[in-house]
């Protein structure tokens, strides 16, 4: 049977390869008629697959030839993992496409209908690269979706139940004319805003949404340049580059977002902040987001905050052995001064609530005042700096006090004002928790001394400091051991904690995996260090004393630096030498 029309037929295209001949193609299209009238449908291909006229093989040969696409049969060394993570898995399943690899500089997306020019737009849209797509065997493309849809899907974890057959290549060039266009649902199947409209800007915004959720990052960057769009995610704390969008959609997906965070959009020339909640995988995130105009155009800065994420209590924060005891004595003294130091991004705000969540009781009445509020804690009275409206650190700190408080949490020391109305609220019998940004501990005392605080005023009211960083942990996964002998270990870091015997110890690297998106780690843990301020410390604070007199002395009370407790995480294989150093000079 021969198709009389001009546009060649799947039948065709497998009667030329020779797979099949013209009594097999007319049985199996009566065949399907049998099984139409018993109310059975199916593909033709699938028809004489069944018949056992051909291999699923054949039929997506037969398809290549078809749609002048290349046929390829996948095997671990074609898979590269930054083309795997260009897509969501709900994209990849809404076009039912897989994207490989790249081949002279185009995106290589296996595809289930290669001639969807809308879909291929939109992928292009979606990943910043022009699309070549392929056609794969279909037990392929459903193992790969299978695989996406379980976050395992890359060269790491290649498998897709069959194995390939020794020759891969292409079988045919592309004819761009043979493209044609297939009508198809295009609605986006993701939990956030307005999914019913289906502009690119909005689909790029909600890919961005999802993959922010999905790869655990705390903050996304969307950045014009004169030639492109930069999109970055902070992950475990540290920046990775996750797509290039065209430059030409940026200030849609700006407006977009702008929008959904009720800011001005025809305001692009002062920086605004704004908030967004979303619902994404059955999760409620909070989106705090702030606009920064730059030479080409408004840079977006996004804060995510899981709101189903559980508190971390002191006991899971990690403290040194005997150094949460230590906090613990501090923070349920009936009054004093408590301080949290660290650089932006180190945990403080993380440890304060968790000391508030073990403080809070019926019997005590808790206020905090912070910019902004970051988790809501259940009993507790919070309240949210408003600068404009003459809400600031320092007469929140006083109204607070007409209110009858027993515990007052004060997100940031930023000026002496509010350094001095948190120690003499102190010192007029309430317990008072705040952060500063200082290096160490003891850095805090000398930081309330250039800020005017009479040191007898500190020493009164000072009752303890903790200064903690956050380092990655690496993947357990993928961490690669290795050893190193004592004398190596000691030339680069003399005070590495060594036993006597310890002539060889083993440590950990970072790997590469797909659980880790390919980082070598996954997750972050703090380290410490806790300064109580005894009687030889609150001296030294009247005296004026050096940070380097106050270190030595807390040391040989039984501090333990933050180094130090950096240093035996090293040994134990929670976290690297290097990311030790990243962190701690």
């Amino acid at each position: 049977m021969k198709n009389t029309a001009n546009k060649k037929l799947l039948g065709d295209y497998l009667i030329e390869a020779g797979i099949i001949n013209e009594q097999q193609l007319e049985e199996a299209l009566e065949y399907q008629k049998q099984m139409l009238k018993q109310g059975n449908v199916g593909l033709l291909g699938q028809t004489l697959v069944e018949l056992g006229y051909c291999t699923s093989k054949d039929i997506m040969l037969a398809l290549a030839m078809k749609d002048g696409v290349p046929f390829m049969v996948l095997d671990k060394d074609m898979i590269d993992e930054k083309a795997v993570s260009l897509l969501s898995y709900e994209v990849m399943l809404r076009y039912k496409a897989v994207p490989i690899g790249f081949e002279n500089e185009k995106l290589l997306v296996a595809m289930i209908h290669p001639t969807d020019i809308i879909a291929i737009d939109d992928l292009h849209i979606l990943t910043g690269y022009d699309i070549q797509p392929i056609i794969i065997p279909d037990y392929q493309l459903e193992a790969a979706l299978e695989q996406a849809k379980l976050g395992v899907w890359g060269k790491a974890a290649f498998n897709l139940h069959k194995r390939a057959d020794s020759d891969s290549r292409y079988i045919n060039k592309v004819d761009d004319n043979q493209n044609e266009q297939i009508e198809q649902d295009v609605s986006f199947d993701i939990e956030v805003i307005d999914e019913a409209n289906d502009r690119p800007a909005v689909q790029l915004a909600n890919v961005i949404f999802n993959q922010a959720v999905e790869f655990r990052a705390s903050d996304v960057h969307i950045e014009p340049f004169e030639n492109k769009m930069r999109i970055r995610f902070r992950i475990d704390g540290v920046l990775h580059e996750i797509m290039n969008p065209p430059k030409k959609l940026h200030s849609s997906l700006v407006s977009r977002i702008k929008v959904m965070a009720n800011m001005d959009i025809a305001d692009r020339r002062i920086p605004q902040d704004g908030r967004i909640t979303l619902r994404i995988h059955s999760k409620t995130i909070d989106v705090r987001v702030a606009s920064l105009p730059t030479a080409y155009g408004e840079k977006l800065t996004l804060r995510l905050l899981d709101r189903s994420e559980k508190f971390i209590t002191l006991p899971e924060l990690g403290f040194p052995e005997g150094q949460l005891d230590i906090f613990y004595r501090i923070i349920n003294l009936p009054y004093g001064f408590v301080l949290v130091t660290g650089p932006t991004g180190s945990g403080k705000s993380t440890t304060l609530y968790a000391a508030l969540m073990q403080l809070n009781s019926i019997d005590k009445n808790i206020i905090t005042i912070e910019d902004p509020i970051e988790r809501r804690l259940d009993g507790i009275n919070q309240s949210q700096v408003n600068v404009k409206a003459g809400m600031t650190f320092a007469s929140g700190l006083r109204s607070f006090l007409r209110n009858d408080p027993d515990i007052m949490m004060v997100g940031e020391i930023r000026d002496p004002e509010t350094a001095r109305i948190a120690i003499e609220s102190a010192l007029t019998g309430h317990l008072v928790l705040s952060t500063l940004h200082t290096n160490s501990a003891a850095g805090a005392i000398t930081r309330l001394n250039d800020m005017g605080i009479e040191s007898f005023l500190t020493a009164s009211a000072l009752t303890g400091v903790i200064a903690q960083r956050l380092v990655r942990v690496l993947c357990p996964h993928c961490k690669e051991p290795y050893e190193i002998n004592r004398s190596e270990i000691l030339n680069s870091i003399s005070d590495f904690p060594l036993e006597e015997n310890e002539d060889t110890i083993k440590l950990y690297r970072a790997g590469s995996c797909y659980s880790c998106n390919r980082t070598g780690y996954r997750g972050r843990i703090g380290i410490f260090e806790i300064l109580p301020i005894s009687e030889s410390i609150r001296k030294l604070i009247l005296n004026r004393a050096s940070e380097y007199q106050i270190n030595e002395t807390a040391q040989k009370e039984g501090m333990i630096p933050i180094r130090q407790h950096g240093l035996m995480k090293v040994k134990d294989g929670t976290i690297s030498i290097e990311e030790l150093l990243r962190v701690i000079v």
